[in-house]
């Protein structure tokens, strides 16, 4: 009696190891995580706070359980190894691609480190993981800013200008744009009551679009010149 009492003992002592282990490793990669996301959030970017959240506390469980549910140690990684393809997949649809201009890239590679950092805490590397957290707030904070500060990001801006006549506008905006050795995307041409309206995109650092943006105001083609939206690449 007193072995089977040792015996529940053990494996009640070993049980709540195990479970403590895990828990504390999943709430860890669940708070490094949403740290991350907190900071993406802010910045008002797709994937935000429970986007990474989940992200990093589903590879840190997928982690635990490839180790746990493995029949054999030499297939201990091998629910682990098809993360990298499964967050592959979602990075990707984090891209928007239309006629040469990417964005989403940034978002995408957070997307990427921040299912390592569960992969890492899931595998009981504590240290390593808040130190990669650490240096990824590094980055997209810090460096975000440098890229602002020193206008090193490119953007995308939508114009609309209006006028009596399509081919004078269509003519006028080209010949800027060539000018400017810019590239015209996403044109669209409306005509009403006499009036047209021909709306288009400009892909460009932001002194480029200042001097763009100057010469159509200076332009007597045009009734009216304005910028509907404005989108700045990671």
């Amino acid at each position: 009696m007193n072995s089977l009492h040792s015996l529940a003992d053990v494996l009640r002592n070993e049980l709540g190891t195990a479970l403590s282990s895990t828990l504390v490793r999943l709430i860890i990669a669940a708070i490094l995580g949403g740290i991350i996301g907190l900071e993406r959030q802010l910045r008002h970017k797709p994937a935000g706070l429970r986007t990474n959240m989940f992200i990093c506390f589903g590879s840190a469980m997928f982690t635990v359980l490839s180790k746990e549910l493995a029949g054999q140690p030499s297939d201990s990684t091998r629910i682990a190894a098809q993360i990298i393809p499964g967050i592959g997949f979602i990075g990707a649809g984090s891209i928007l691609h239309s006629r040469g201009s990417v964005t989403g890239l940034t978002t995408a590679a957070t997307l990427f480190v921040v299912a390592s950092v569960g992969m890492a805490v899931g595998g009981g590397l504590y240290i390593t993981a808040i130190f990669a957290t650490i240096l990824i707030l590094l980055a997209l904070a810090v460096l975000g800013n440098l890229e602002s500060r020193f206008a090193l990001r490119t953007l995308l801006q939508t114009y609309e200008v209006t006028g009596r006549n399509v081919e004078d506008m269509l003519r006028e905006v080209n010949h800027l744009v060539d000018d400017e050795k810019l590239t015209m995307q996403n044109v669209h041409v409306a005509s009403s009551d006499g009036e047209s309206r021909l709306v288009f995109a400009v892909d460009c650092e932001r002194d480029e679009h200042e001097s763009f943006s100057l010469r159509l105001h200076e332009s007597n083609v045009f009734a009216s010149v304005a910028t509907i939206a404005s989108t700045e690449h990671e």
